[in-house]
């Protein structure tokens, strides 16, 4: 299956912004896009030789993409998903953008991430690809499948002594969303309601997509 396979912290500086795809790396000073590094040895702007260049203000396209670009590695899709999503939340009732963040929401690899099992989205697509996680009582092992109201999400009982779990746990302090409930000592998760758009924190200007797949 095809995935990005190059450095993460090289995209946080594409966007310009934390992304948190590397779990307790963006949360310390050797993040390049900390605001805690000193201006000698940060490096706050676009990868590549021309990355300076590129801090000037650009066009109204280029903001869609950019923003795009941003939710896209944020959820770590790549663009026929990702664009697989947004024609599926245009089919759907109501606001496109708001669908569309649901939608990736309750995708069963963000559920592992946000209960605080995986310290990115990128090792929590590895557990559930490992077989670590149920869903009602049934193991699943495609990070893509998507969860529903009442679904119940568990860790396996192998699984919740495996060290990185246990740090993760321990050291990440992550809030729970509201429209998520712990069980079992954290390591079960159910699912009250699918998400409204208060209750996703990511930093995402979804009309911007909607417009840019719009044109």
């Amino acid at each position: 299956m095809a995935r990005y396979t190059g450095p993460v912290c090289r995209l946080c500086r594409r966007e310009r912004t934390k992304l948190f795809l590397k779990g307790e790396r963006c949360y310390s000073l050797k993040c390049p896009v900390s605001e805690a590094v000193t201006d000698r040895h940060s490096r706050a702007y676009p990868p590549g030789e021309h990355g300076r260049d590129r801090m000037r203000q650009g066009s109204e396209y280029l903001a869609q993409l950019r923003e795009k670009q941003k939710a896209r590695r944020i959820y770590g899709l790549l663009e026929k998903q990702f664009r697989n999503l947004y024609d599926e939340a245009n089919r759907q009732p109501g606001i496109t953008g708001e669908n569309l963040l649901r939608n990736l929401e309750m995708r069963l690899d963000n559920i592992v991430f946000r209960a605080g099992w995986g310290a990115s989205r990128r090792q929590a697509r590895q557990f559930v690809r490992h077989g670590h996680v149920m869903v009602n009582s049934n193991r699943v092992t495609i990070p893509s499948y998507r969860v529903r109201k009442d679904d119940s999400i568990t860790l396996k009982k192998s699984a919740r002594e495996m060290f990185p779990v246990r740090r993760n746990m321990d050291t990440m302090e992550r809030q729970l969303p509201a429209w998520l409930e712990s069980r079992d000592s954290g390591f079960e998760v159910g699912v009250r309601d699918a998400p409204v758009r208060e209750q996703i924190d990511e930093p995402v200007q979804e009309q911007l997509i909607v417009e840019l797949y719009s044109k």
